[in-house]
């Protein structure tokens, strides 16, 4: 049923961004674990949708908004192709069959992303999540998603 659901609103967020006709890219996080990553341009900003296997003893996704140069700063050397960084804000869900438990909560994301000249793009990111987990008999706090997920290297087509 949880499975269910964390499929189904994945499904939703990307039929609703693929709705708008913008400039996407396609591709993995290589961190602890591994995601398949979809960007989605909104305008100056964009709409991240991550869905992966962190640490490779679960499922997790995650969506965040994030803004492109906010504050209207820009990384200064432009040669060939093009830097940007990002943050962003969002939420996160998972669930962890090492230990069964399913947790819920917000997600973060800060990161630096080189775009080449052509179709390809390479990031550093770091997106946190956290917030309460429930497993069998009780309730905690999910403090995993610091690292799980956190630390990756993006590799994405642009198209």
């Amino acid at each position: 049923m949880k499975k269910s659901l964390i499929v189904a609103a994945l499904l939703f967020v990307l039929g609703t961004a693929s709705a708008i006709a913008q400039p996407r890219a396609v591709g993995v996080r290589l961190g602890y674990g591994v995601e398949f990553s979809y960007q989605h341009g909104m305008g100056d900003n964009m709409l991240s949708v991550d869905a992966g296997l962190p640490g490779f003893n679960g499922i997790e996704a995650a969506v965040t908004y994030d803004w492109i140069n906010p504050f209207h700063t820009q990384i200064p050397w432009n040669n060939k192709g093009e830097w940007n960084w990002s943050l962003g804000v969002g939420g996160a869900a998972g669930f962890y069959w090492g230990g069964s438990s399913a947790f819920v909560g917000v997600a973060g994301r800060v990161g630096v992303e080189y775009n080449f000249w052509f179709p390809l793009q390479l990031s550093v990111e770091w997106r946190p999540a956290f917030g309460p987990t429930f497993y069998k008999g009780g309730c905690g706090y999910y403090s995993g998603g610091l690292y799980a997920g956190g630390i990756a290297i993006g590799v994405r087509y642009k198209f």
